[in-house]
């Protein structure tokens, strides 16, 4: 199932439960108001015989005879139905509704469980065990729906002291008619109601999912026609909006990710031309070694261990250029301090006359050994390269961030943006051996290990260049020293 017939569903189940839900409440409600006004009722037309001392069916002539001489009226709907005369005509008898229609049916039930009816009541139904319980009690009250002779009957018994019980009827036939009605125009409106919002929600799901249509679309363009220029239309702030720009973002990262690794090939194989045209050149020349003299071909020799030493120095740097970031997730504790000195010494044993300032904290820093071993020595190395002669090179560590300082030209100021670029070169440097990856590998060290690197002319000439490798660790806590066992002997020093 796709995803819009997915959300054409859910829209129409939750339309669906909504629905019923509603109706179920309008029909408890219509349910509940009409029952009220028939217990309404059923109360009203028991509530004088439910009062102490109440009379039974057979003190019906004594209140006649009481309302008759001014000592009360009769108890309210006691002689519900009959004429003017004092007598319910045989017509009226004969078109009487079955248990008194509207106006409900009255009925008595003795202590002993015999049900009694007004002779203008009609017939009587017969009394449940609970009503016989109550009558005998002559206490309690209970409400009740039963059906007699296919009628549905809304049925009260009250106790009346020693009389036993009255019971008032009342025929539920409109009721049910009304509610059956209802029910019938519920369940058309429901059933409407689901098929409408299924529709609708299959409509909106349509339109709210074409903007990921459309995205979908120009994705399978992109897979068979990689042109990494095209974007998407982003039109609003919405959630399409964002999603449509994080696409945006990628691509972009992706085009300058393709764009690096084309310019570091084109790089790469222009700076591989030329030591292997001088290899080949120079080869050629060793073809015909019988005419060089002695010293013409112990010059050719060195200069071609030159040119492989130049060779295989540019292929490590494009290798480590090439490199994955991610391919070496695991990482190590580094004392940076202990690196800085050691690159230190091969560059004093390297440099014949130059000399270096060092001061180095302790420093301890999350990261791969070997790259930062290497971006340490390709910026001492620069920093070497650029020192006059019997000149000083000043390395300091501090807070986690190395800084080298030479005493050389410095930096051009339109060379300084690029210092860090892969394969650039200052014009003053085009002359002197290197392939301008050096400073490059020192950046992508610095930034694998979430650190830093900056260039800048230093105050007094020379040029200063600053790595940071990341926030350095805390340092390890020492051992606690143990002391000598009693008695033991200290030693002492001489």
């Amino acid at each position: 199932m796709s995803l819009r017939n997915r959300m054409g569903a859910v829209a129409g189940i939750a339309v669906a439960l909504t629905v019923i839900g509603v109706a179920v409440t309008v029909y408890v409600a219509v349910r509940s108001e009409l029952y009220g006004q028939v217990d309404a009722t059923l109360n009203d037309r028991a509530r004088p015989f439910a009062a102490p001392g109440a009379p039974g069916p057979r003190d019906r002539a004594g209140d006649e005879s009481r309302a008759a001489a001014g000592g009360g009226a009769p108890p309210a709907g006691r002689f519900a139905g009959r004429d003017p005369g004092g007598g319910l005509g045989e017509a009226a008898a004969a078109s009487r509704a079955p248990f008194g229609g509207p106006s409900g049916h009255l009925q008595f039930v003795s202590a002993t469980g015999r049900v009694t009816a007004p002779p203008d009541e009609g017939t009587t139904f017969p009394a449940s065990a609970r009503a016989r319980e109550i009558a005998k009690r002559g206490s309690g009250r209970n409400l009740t729906d039963t059906h007699v002779k296919g009628v549905h009957l809304r049925v009260l018994t009250i106790g009346t002291g020693s009389q036993g019980a009255v019971q008032v009827a009342r025929p539920l036939t409109e009721e049910d008619h009304v509610l059956r009605n209802l029910l019938i125009v519920l369940l058309i409106v429901g059933v409407a109601g689901i098929v409408v919002a299924a529709g609708l929600g299959v409509l909106v799901a349509r339109t709210a999912l074409a903007p990921i249509a459309r995205f979908t679309r120009r994705t399978e363009k992109l897979t068979g026609n990689p042109d990494l220029s095209l974007r998407l239309e982003v039109e609003g702030r919405d959630e399409l909006a964002r999603l449509a720009r994080s696409f945006n973002a990628t691509l972009d990262a992706l085009e300058s990710s393709v764009a690096a690794q084309r310019h570091l090939v084109a790089d790469a194989s222009h700076e591989l031309r030329t030591p292997i045209a001088s290899l080949r050149a120079n080869i050629q020349t060793l073809e015909q070694a019988d005419r060089l003299s002695p010293d013409e071909r112990a010059s050719l020799r060195a200069d071609i261990v030159e040119e492989l030493d130049e060779l295989t120095a540019l292929v490590g740097d494009v290798v480590e250029l090439a490199r994955d970031v991610r391919s070496s997730p695991v990482l190590d504790d580094v004392r940076l301090d202990e690196i800085a000195a050691a690159q230190v010494e091969r560059a004093r044993r390297r440099a014949g006359d130059l000399a270096f300032d060092v001061h180095l904290e302790p420093t301890l820093v999350s990261g791969q050994p070997d790259r930062i071993n290497r971006a340490v020595s390709n910026v001492l190395d620069n920093a070497r390269k650029w020192s006059p002669p019997d000149g000083r090179v000043d390395v300091d560590l501090r807070d986690g961030t190395l800084s080298v300082r030479d005493r050389g030209p410095g930096f051009e100021a339109e060379d300084l943006p690029h210092v860090f670029d892969r394969f650039y070169r200052a014009g003053n440097a085009r002359r002197m051996p290197g392939s301008g990856l050096g400073l490059a590998i020192v950046r992508q060290a610095a930034e694998s290990h979430g650190g830093f690197v900056r260039a800048q002319n230093a105050p007094g000439g020379g040029a200063l260049v600053t790595v940071n490798f990341g926030p350095p660790l805390p340092p390890p806590e020492a051992p606690p020293e143990t002391e000598p066992a009693s008695g033991a002997a200290t030693a002492k020093p001489a």
